[in-house]
């Protein structure tokens, strides 16, 4: 048997670097805070780089170290300049949480969008994964994926792309575990459900003026949580934080539902 470590050391992040995209709100920039909480070293990627500016600022009040990379996350191009740029200081955490849920009906759907949708959501996850794999080699290293409860259980209308993107990022962390846990990578993938943010605040607003339809299938959503509520998004970092950590140096290939039970009901 291993031996048994302080729960202060299991949880720190400390001499650690951590990439996290879609880092400018939301749950994204509740894993940063929670990251930079247990000590890490942060590097934000998002496309709005307003936002971007804002949280990283809030970060370095408390104290943390912050670097920013403004990045369309639908242009490899743009990946794989970033990844580039570390030169050999490589992050040795990454957490994947980027993703877009335009709504429009599967009939409707434009090759455009769709594969806007899957740029974003699967391709840009697998680049990171793979670039982040190849330069770390042996050294290993944690990848999170944020993946969906719509992959596994699709409830919301007119999101099938956006299913089929979230169900490629599950399989894509299942065959990653699998293929590289010898050299020393953990990749597991968190499925959050009827978390509240400001994107999803925004959305809501939209179906509001546009499609009732979607608005009953929303309500009809937070009845069916059995715990009553959405979730907020630290609650998805605090799960991401447990992954980062050695909390979780025996979990690999998982992926946890943070949803307040809704997979269960």
């Amino acid at each position: 048997m291993g031996e048994t470590l302080e729960l202060a050391s299991l949880v720190s992040l400390k001499g650690r670097r951590a990439l996290i995209t879609g880092a400018a709100s939301g749950i994204g920039e509740a894993i940063a805070q929670r990251y930079a909480e247990a000590g890490a070293e942060l590097d934000l990627v998002d496309v709005n780089a307003a936002n971007l500016a804002s949280a990283a600022e809030s970060l370095r009040e408390t104290g943390a170290t912050v670097h920013t990379h403004v990045v369309d996350l639908s242009r490899k191009a743009e990946v794989d300049a970033l990844w580039e740029g570390f030169g050999e200081d490589v992050p040795d955490t990454l957490v994947n949480n980027a993703g877009i849920y335009p709504f429009k009906h599967f009939v409707d759907t434009s090759e455009q969008l769709f594969r806007q949708v899957m740029e974003v959501n699967l391709f840009s996850v697998t680049w990171m994964c793979q670039h982040m794999i190849r330069l770390r080699k042996d050294r290993g290293g944690v990848i999170v994926n944020l993946g969906s409860i719509e992959a596994l259980l699709p409830f919301k209308d007119d999101l099938s792309h956006y299913s089929v993107s979230k169900a490629g990022v599950i399989a894509l962390t299942r065959a990653l575990a699998r293929e590289h846990a010898r050299k020393g990578f953990r990749v597991n993938a968190i499925l959050p459900g009827g978390i509240l943010t400001r994107g999803t605040r925004e959305a809501a607003k939209r179906i509001l003026r546009l499609q009732f339809g979607l608005l009953k299938t929303g309500y009809e959503f937070v009845q069916r949580l059995p715990v009553g509520r959405v979730g907020r998004p630290d609650e998805v970092a605090r799960m991401a934080l447990v992954l980062a950590s050695d909390l979780a140096s025996y979990v690999h290939g998982a992926a946890i539902p943070v949803d307040g039970g809704f997979l269960t009901s």
